[in-house]
């Protein structure tokens, strides 16, 4: 969204799922290998730029108050990044940061963030888009991925991707009940290292055709992580109680999601979590074909 007179841009930086997420080795620089099926769903923060005379950067947000606002803050690091790269266009800039998603929860809200700021900053400053993939990567292993916002395959430590032309829309929920779990802990405690990497991909022509393929994957980091916060399993038998047609824990957790038949399915599936766990994050959405 741009608004033309006060030069503000405003992005959507949603959710990243892993459907399915494969550890396939480990390099020896000690980043993991993976593979991965990821969908980004229609929700998540929301990042706004605008000229300023001196940089300023403001986070509001149901969960605004858990993060850094120095320049810890992967918003500001992509800031500085893309500043160092070009720092004839980078004049002054207020950034606002709406922060949606629960902190270290396994739906890449952080690099989603990065992300968002980059696509926002470049249009801000009439930048290139060129060199963002390779300055997200400097940035995080997953920022390269939410650069692309749309159906992919990612591979490698996350940087090979293969976008996805078409995709079904997945109705679902997704669920964390408060737990923050840290990725390089869930790494360390992992039991194996060397698995398969995902089936290849068929054409995905219905949800149905989705959860088939899914059938055939896991996400090889929930055994860590439960390990870790066994309350992870609470939320995936929750999720199981709402009749879904598959539940799943995303990244590294613990966010949780579910797919259902239907919209409607998944509010009503919503609505009734939110109702028995008033305390936990809950939200019905669905898979973006683009990012916003």
């Amino acid at each position: 969204m741009l608004d033309s007179v006060e030069r503000t841009i405003s992005l959507i930086a949603p959710a990243k799922i892993n459907l399915a997420l494969h550890v396939t080795g480990r390099r020896d620089d000690g980043y993991h290998l993976l593979d991965s099926l990821v969908v980004f769903a229609h929700f998540g923060d929301k990042v706004s730029v605008k000229h300023a005379l001196v940089d300023s950067f403001e986070i509001s947000g149901p969960f605004g108050s858990d993060l850094p606002s120095d320049e810890g803050n992967l918003v500001l690091k992509a800031r500085d990044a893309l500043r160092a790269k070009f720092p004839q266009q980078a004049a002054p800039v207020d950034i606002r940061l709406e922060k949606n998603l629960p902190i270290a929860s396994g739906i890449g809200g952080g690099s989603s963030d990065a992300a968002a700021a980059l696509r926002a900053l470049t249009a801000l400053w009439g930048i290139g888009t060129q060199q963002l993939a390779a300055i997200g990567l400097t940035l995080g292993a997953d920022v390269p991925m939410c650069l692309h916002g749309q159906p992919l395959i990612a591979r490698g430590i996350g940087e090979d991707i293969e976008r996805i032309a078409t995709f079904p829309h997945l109705p679902m929920v997704l669920v964390n009940n408060g737990v923050s779990i840290s990725t390089p802990q869930v790494f360390e405690a992992l039991a194996k290292r060397d698995n398969q990497p995902l089936p290849n991909l068929p054409k995905l022509f219905s949800l149905h055709d989705v959860c088939v393929y899914l059938a055939q994957t896991d996400n090889h980091l929930f055994s860590a992580a439960e390990k870790l916060i066994p309350s992870i399993g609470d939320t995936m038998n929750a999720l199981r109680g709402t009749a879904p047609r598959l539940v799943r824990m995303s990244g590294s957790g613990g966010t949780c999601f579910a797919i259902y038949g239907s919209d409607r399915e998944a509010e009503t599936a919503a609505a009734a979590l939110k109702q028995n766990n008033p305390d936990w994050f809950v939200v019905a959405t669905y898979s973006a074909m683009k990012g916003s």
